[in-house]
């Protein structure tokens, strides 16, 4: 079948290369308001290889660009990014184009929300774009840092790093996520193959609402897509050091450079980051959840000709945490005494993952071929055993530390898109693809009962259940997305994805006692399920204005179905079916007063069925996942951007959702649990952020600024159980920092919940709680060149 696929690449590629088309050079100038030209901006011409930087006269020139329309988008430090349409024949060989101030004007934004590069006001879904310097300005560090910037999503953190998002009631509560995360391209796949630290980011892009047809599984809810910064032309790089409360420090230093002009480029970033512990243990009476990771990412690009481009694209993260679970045992524990534990079993989590990508692009007049190459592994163990029971007795304890072989995740994915040329006139645009992928997760675990075990009804003590598994899982689609301009003011898109999935665990348990060899290896058992989807779209855009856009649009999501073991005395294998949405949306995108304001806003019904609801059954520690019912989810979100005045920006965002399980039943026939009408675990009720900021120029060059920032984040009631016992209440948190800019040094005080707040960020079903970050504070310095 692969040599099928790369039979038919090959074919389209010669045919592709026996068509000429007209080509004209392309010059052009860059200037801002006053007519002064701008050294060293940046232009690009979208879904092209053609990107260069202006010359000392502000100059550029593009050489044998085929005729046709385009988009270029320009960008230079200090100016607002600026997005312009062109068409390129005989009669236009020059274009000007202008910039003004970013305290003066908002940023015009690219996204490939639709898998090609576009303005986000042009594409008729939900999405929020978070610019690099917007990441700077919220200090965002990690994926959960994001929470309440992005209306109606919630990020929680466990403690062991990984993280359970929410977006519109849809929960990533298992390991196949309801919120996919790509970084540059590829799909990060499952809690354990994810990156999520954040460094030398370019933008994050949010959308909101089921993405199935484009992205496929487990996009139920939405994507997260990390796009890092690429080299080019110009030298160019940044060093910046963070220091803050419970021993923060962060270390960061990167480089982009050409190697061969116009042809080969490399870029290398890295980050190390250390926390000395939030937690006490009142146990062995010392900071408990010590932390220290390692990051780097490198990128090597090489341009063939402007039509073929090579990129080779490799990540990696070493974390090190030795209190990876800070957690007592219930709720009201964690508020009594807050940031202290009481655990008789320490140990040191080492995570270690790499992701790693080769992407080939070809375009041409009539059709463009991508094809990408990732590979993910993550190999994450615990040094001891971990405390099962977060308390001081020897009750129930966790390991798996059973070398290489064991909890190891790899993932491997291939996936080939063809999509129609950006010079195309054509009423008609379309994008198709194939994507296929293999996922390797052994795991060895041991739950150890120990001395204090018998206090709590157990019958022996001093012995060990070892289960024992390995989970595979391969699966192929299809897609195609078709748009149509109507008229000049209505378009539509329509687009199918069709998922195909096969499963297999394969696994078995035995029991060890304390000073005996363990019984023989028993025979594996194994369990075996396929899954299929269809994940229609369909969606409509109106523009009845030249600064408004409405759309309306139906999705359908897909989030896959998998294999439980249910016992860990007596091997059982139950599936579970796939989770699949019906999802409604409304939305208008508007800009006024000449870029200075911005107002997006949307309306969503979203209905779920076969709902999936993990549980987790202890003492074994094994998460079982069941189809319970059915959910509904519906609410109402709005943005607002604006620059009122030079160098003051207001952001502010505000999200509600109500997400309730229509139908949701738990436990026997004997003794069923009735749930209708309880609220979706994860899911605040609102979330909010006002963010204020202002720059006042110290200098007539503009480049000494003194910058002050606010910010209020409001999250709304949550609960973190299906019977909704386990409740966090609404809550603010309240940001701020200060400093000066230079035209290539910053420096910056600032303080996170500066009002202490003490809330639950995190708890599982059973109580075991884990709360958010106290008040903080630090220093950030940072230098570009």
């Amino acid at each position: 079948m692969i040599k099928k696929i790369y039979l038919f690449c090959a074919l389209l590629l010669i045919q592709s290369s026996l068509h000429a088309q007209d080509v004209s050079a392309l010059t052009g100038t860059v200037r801002d308001n006053n007519g002064v030209s701008i050294t060293a901006a940046t232009v690009h011409i979208l879904n092209t290889n053609y990107s260069i930087s202006t010359n000392s006269k502000g100059d550029f020139n593009f050489v044998n660009v085929p005729f046709g329309k385009y988009s270029i988008q320009v960008t230079a430090t200090g100016y607002a990014a600026s997005i312009k349409n062109i068409i390129v024949n005989n009669n236009i060989a020059h274009v000007d184009l202008k910039l003004n101030a970013s305290n003066k004007q908002l940023d015009e934004v690219v996204v490939t929300a639709q898998k090609s590069a576009e303005n986000i006001a042009n594409v008729p879904l939900s999405i929020t774009t978070i610019s690099a310097n917007q990441i700077e300005a919220y200090g965002i560090r990690n994926i959960r840092d994001i929470r309440t910037i992005i209306p109606n999503l919630y990020a929680g953190n466990p403690g062991d790093g990984r993280n359970v998002v929410s977006v519109r009631g849809m929960v990533s509560t298992s390991y196949d996520p309801a919120i996919a995360t790509y970084v540059d391209g590829v799909n990060q796949f499952g809690l354990d193959t994810y990156i999520s630290d954040l460094l030398d980011v370019d933008r994050i892009e949010v959308l909101r609402g089921p993405q199935g047809t484009l992205y496929g599984r487990n996009a139920m809810g939405g994507v997260i897509n990390i796009i890092t910064k690429q080299p080019n032309n110009t030298t160019s790089g940044f060093a910046g050091i963070d220091a803050g409360s419970f021993g923060q420090q962060r270390y960061t230093l990167g480089l982009r450079t050409p190697l061969i002009k116009d042809k080969l480029f490399f870029g290398a970033t890295g980050m190390y980051n250390v926390q000395s512990g939030i937690y006490v243990n009142e146990f062995t009476d010392a900071r408990f959840d010590k932390f220290k990771g390692i990051m780097g990412s490198y990128f090597l690009k090489y341009l063939v000709n402007d039509k073929l481009s090579m990129i080779l694209n490799v990540k990696h993260n070493a974390n090190r945490n030795n209190g990876a679970f800070p957690l007592v045992g219930s709720m009201d524990t964690a508020f009594e005494n807050p940031f202290k534990v009481n655990q008789d079993a320490t140990t040191q989590m080492v995570d270690n993952l790499i992701n790693a990508s080769f992407s080939v692009n070809y375009l041409t007049h009539r059709i463009h071929i991508s094809s990408q190459t990732a590979y993910q592994s993550n190999y994450r163990y615990y040094k001891t055993p971990i405390d099962g029971d977060f308390s001081p007795l020897d009750i129930v304890s966790i390991q798996n530390n059973f070398g290489k072989d064991w909890n190891k995740v790899q993932v491997l994915s291939q996936e080939f898109k063809f999509s129609s040329p950006t010079a195309l006139e054509s009423r008609f645009n379309w994008t198709a693809g194939l994507y296929g992928f293999y996922q390797y997760s052994p795991t060895k675990q041991g739950t150890h009962y120990g001395e204090d075990a018998g206090l709590f009804g157990s019958p022996i003590i001093n012995f060990t259940d070892l289960a024992t598994h390995t989970a595979k899982s391969m699966g192929v689609a299809t897609y195609a997305q078709l748009g149509y301009t109507i008229t000049t003011q209505l378009s539509a898109t329509a687009g199918f994805r069709y998922d195909y999935e096969h499963k297999k665990l394969h696994g078995f348990d035995e029991i060890i006692m304390d000073g005996m060899q363990p019984s023989p290896t028993p025979d594996f058992e194994s369990g075996l399920k396929s899954y299929h989807a269809f994940s229609p779209k369909v969606s409509l855009k109106y523009q009845p204005l030249a600064y408004s856009n409405w759309f309306a649009s139906y999705n359908k999501g897909f989030r896959a179905g998998g294999i439980n073991q249910t016992s860990s005395e007596s091997l059982q294998f139950v599936t579970y079916k796939p989770e699949n949405s019906n999802s409604f949306e409304i939305g208008t995108k508007n800009t006024f007063f000449k870029e200075r304001l911005r107002v997006n806003a949307a309306v969503f019904y979203t209905s779920v069925n076969n709902a999936q609801v993990p549980t987790l059954i202890l003492p074994e520690a094994i998460t079982v996942t069941k189809n319970a019912g059915k959910l509904r989810s519906k609410g109402a979100e709005l943005e607002i951007s604006a620059i009122p005045v030079k160098g003051l920006s207001i952001d502010y965002n505000l999200g509600f959702t109500d997400a309730k399980y229509t139908d949701l039943k738990l436990g026997k026939e004997e003794d069923v649990l009735n749930l209708d009408n309880n609220r979706q675990v994860f899911t605040p009720d609102y979330t909010s952020m006002l963010a204020l900021q202002y720059a006042y120029d110290l200098s007539a060059l503009e480049d000494i600024k003194l910058v002050g920032r606010a910010e209020w984040a409001a999250t709304g009631k949550q609960y973190f159980d299906l019977e909704n016992k386990l409740e966090q209440k609404a809550y603010d948190l309240f940001n701020a920092k200060f400093g000066i800019s230079l035209k290539k040094l910053d420096f910056f005080v600032w303080g996170r919940n500066l009002g202490n707040k003490i809330y639950a960020d995190y708890a599982y079903d059973f109580g075991a709680t884990h709360l958010g970050t106290p008040r903080t504070y630090g220093v950030s310095i940072s230098t570009k060149f």
